[in-house]
């Protein structure tokens, strides 16, 4: 299938961030073959998230340009490098931002972090975190894009809003290749952490009280895992009431707009209401007045609040010392806890089965040409995930 390019530089289209608060421009990019430990993927199609948006703002402190953007992704094996175990040319996978070390060096290799994983402790692997920060591989630390003889930056070590792009290996989740690439690119991000963030960061149980703050993608999927977990009330928060429809459908009880209760603080609404507050709580903003009002809104004694929002750079949380001191619990997570490439895997089969969705997230298509037009309306919040076919 991809014979004539093994080990070769492609030349392909690519959708390029030259500097924050400007357009994207698409061009023709020069993508190096893999290296050792290195995969190259042919991108199939690629979603667009709000961290894409975060970091072309110019708040992203880890963003460095020029960079080609994009994280949710899923694509067809190219090539591999020297060394890369359990993947190879001609797989479907699903590019994976948050990387997992454990499932390729189970011998002598893991990081710390996944050591700790297997004890249960984090799904955070360090491996190669230094470099994808830093947008560049680890091999050489360089990166594999370059554009009229001069370096492009990787992304989140993913970089999707391009027809081929170069990944380590423990950013690559092998996946069923039957599953319809268009709908699995949904779990490289916001679905994933969405679903996660209540199964295995709060646990939920059945017959809980949840309450979600913004309805994005990544609240919707906090909505349907809440639902899906038994929870008996949820609420949905945003002060955009066109959203409430689509939340009533994913599981949504009630729907609130914080703008109905002028002068008012939401959290006391919300206690007040639910005679005092809610099981759990989740943050898909990355407001941190929000996050406050999401904690506060939480039930003494057990109340959970999970961080699922991105803040700017600099922004800080706070709370009165109290509000933890009577018993609520403040905690975050990231990539909703999965392990990436052992179970997102797993996801795409639950998707499959029709024990999750993904099709409903999907609200516009584009191609890449038309890239800042979906760019345009995530900024309006007029989509829920825009899909970009490459």
């Amino acid at each position: 299938m991809f014979s004539t390019s093994v080990g070769k530089t492609i030349t392909c289209r690519a959708a390029v961030a030259f500097t924050p608060q400007q357009p994207l421009q698409v061009v023709d990019l020069q993508v190096g073959p893999p290296q050792k430990g290195e995969v190259r993927v042919r991108i199939q199609y690629a979603a667009l998230c709000h961290t894409d948006e975060f970091t072309l703002s110019g708040e992203d402190p880890e963003g460095k340009f020029p960079c080609v953007l994009g994280h949710e992704a899923s694509g067809v094996v190219e090539s591999i490098g020297e060394g890369v175990m359990g993947i190879q040319p001609g797989d479907h996978i699903v590019p994976c931002y948050q990387a997992e070390c454990f499932a390729s060096d189970r011998e002598n290799q893991t990081c710390s972090m996944c050591r700790g994983y297997e004890a249960g402790k984090t799904n955070l692997c360090g491996k190669i975190r230094d470099f994808t920060g830093k947008g560049i591989m680890k091999n050489d630390a360089h990166p594999r894009f370059s554009y009229k003889g001069k370096p492009i930056y990787h992304f989140m070590g993913t970089s999707t809003f391009s027809e081929y792009t170069v990944l380590h290996q423990e950013s690559v989740a092998k996946i069923d290749k039957s599953a319809p690439l268009d709908k699995v690119s949904l779990l490289g991000c916001g679905v994933s952490t969405g679903l996660g963030a209540v199964c295995n960061t709060a646990r939920v149980e059945a017959d809980s009280s949840v309450a979600v703050f913004g309805l994005g993608a990544v609240g919707l999927a906090v909505i349907e895992g809440a639902k899906l977990a038994g929870a008996k009330t949820i609420y949905a928060i945003d002060k955009n009431p066109d959203k409430f429809e689509r939340a009533r459908a994913f599981g949504a009880t009630h729907c609130l707009n914080p703008d109905d209760y002028p002068g008012r603080l939401i959290q006391h609404v919300l206690v007040e209401r639910t005679n005092g507050g809610f099981d759990y709580t989740f943050e898909c903003i990355g407001n941190v007045n929000v996050m406050r009002s999401a904690l506060e809104s939480a039930h003494k004694g057990w109340g959970q609040s999970v961080i699922v929002g991105v803040a700017g750079a600099g922004k800080e949380i706070s709370t009165r010392p109290f509000q933890l001191v009577t018993g609520r619990v403040w905690k975050g997570t990231a990539f909703g806890g999965f392990k990436s490439r052992s179970e997102v895997p797993e996801l795409v089969r639950k998707y499959m089965s029709k024990e999750i969705k993904l099709d409903e997230y999907i609200t516009h298509r584009f191609d890449l040409e038309h890239i800042n037009d979906a760019f345009d309306l995530l900024r309006k919040g007029q989509c829920i995930r825009a899909l970009i076919e490459l």
